[in-house]
């Protein structure tokens, strides 16, 4: 009989469980699972306690890696890569390189573009432009000399100095007599914009570290070679002058010296020369020499007679010719005069070449002209991105 006082104190609506059984033993599936997790906890004490991990050390820090930042890529024109020494580069020869660029950044994925770059149109790289290519160089009897590297590039190609590449209006301008004063040739350097073109005086002192500077500072740069200007000798352009009566040994051996002066030009300029440049006989063997080296050839367009332009197209040198002399009168109003005219023939034609020398005020007034001449839209270039190169149609 069921025991009444208890179910008057049970509380109303619930009714009695019959009790559980109590559980006899575990599972044969739990001692399992037990058995193995103790033989896993006894297996990696039994490493952790090892003298010697299996592994080497440096294989476990992986988990905490040596993080290096790479260097940033530059936008800029490939670097030549020379055969010795090894820091120095030129540019790569082969063809069209197409490059992906990460172009935006943003919540979303980024956005990329890609750039087919010409190695053929690059100039050197900035960065090195001061290091000869070593390519380039023929060793001569006064120094090096310039000269087509065995896989085609020529010094006109891997020292000229990058631009846009744009047909908008441009001006190239060009300063000569660099390293005839030290202290001109120091500030030419330091106060004209890295586009104006330099040229070097080779009766110069101290032409290689002149360079040095220059291409450092970005700048273009070309050598001046002194040709014979009528009533020569009473107007002499100086040691080792080319002339009509030398023999054409006698002459290269003179050109010879100027391009040993230095290196890393992209052509010669004359210095005078009315005479020498109206002359076949003469002018002939300098032109191909040009070529042969893979030089340009800039007149500084102060004779109308100069064969320049046709023995420059016969013997496939690129050829530019000046369009005015900006600082015939040392007078800054008057060389701004002539960088006008130069504008205003560049927003005709496209471009317009300017010669003037590193006298103080020149290169004073260029230096602002340019600056305003930006404003107005005009692109300064250095000489080769106006020459007429004939290897490339």
């Amino acid at each position: 009989m069921a025991d009444i006082s208890k179910d008057i104190e049970r509380p109303l609506g619930q009714t009695i469980r019959p009790p559980r059984a109590a559980s006899r033993g575990f599972s044969a599936g739990t001692v399992g699972a037990t058995l193995a997790v103790l033989a896993v906890v006894g297996i990696s004490g039994a490493i952790a306690l090892r003298e010697k991990p299996f592994r080497k050390p440096e294989v476990l820090a992986v988990s905490t890696p040596k993080v290096t930042t790479a260097p940033t890529p530059v936008a800029e024109p490939a670097a030549p890569k020379a055969a010795t020494p090894p820091k120095e580069a030129s540019p790569k020869t082969g063809g069209p390189q197409i490059i992906h660029v990460q172009t935006e950044e943003g919540d979303g994925p980024p956005k990329a573009a890609i750039v087919i770059r010409d190695p053929s149109t690059v100039g050197q790289n900035l960065k090195i432009a001061h290091i000869p290519d070593r390519a380039l160089i023929e060793t001569g009897a006064t120094g090096p000399l310039p000269m087509r590297a065995a896989d085609g590039r020529r010094p006109f190609d891997v020292y000229a100095r990058p631009w846009s590449g744009s047909r908008g209006a441009r001006v190239a301008i060009v300063i000569g007599g660099l390293a005839v004063s030290q202290t001109g040739t120091q500030a030419a350097i330091a106060k004209l914009p890295a586009e104006v073109t330099l040229a070097f005086a080779p009766q110069g002192n101290s032409i290689g570290r002149w360079m040095q500077a220059a291409r450092q500072s970005g700048h273009e740069i070309v050598m001046q070679v002194p040709l014979e200007p009528f009533d020569y000798p009473n107007v002499n352009p100086g040691r080792n002058t080319l002339t009509v009566a030398a023999s054409p040994d006698e002459n290269l051996k003179s050109l010879h010296w100027a391009l040993s002066r230095t290196t890393n030009y992209t052509g010669v300029m004359n210095y005078m020369g009315a005479r020498f440049s109206a002359d076949s006989a003469a002018m002939g063997p300098f032109m191909a020499e040009l070529g042969k080296r893979g030089l340009a050839y800039v007149d500084d367009g102060s004779s109308a007679r100069s064969l320049a332009p046709d023995l420059a197209l016969k013997d496939g040198v690129p050829f530019v010719a000046g369009d005015t002399s900006i600082d015939a009168v040392q007078d800054r109003g008057a060389i701004l005069k002539k960088l006008d005219e130069l504008e205003a023939t560049a927003r005709a034609k496209g471009f317009a070449v300017g010669i003037g020398s590193a006298f103080d005020l020149t290169v004073d007034t260029v230096s602002s002209w340019v600056t305003e001449a930006k404003k107005r839209g005009i692109e300064i270039v250095p000489i080769s991105a106006v020459a007429i190169d004939p290897q490339k149609g």
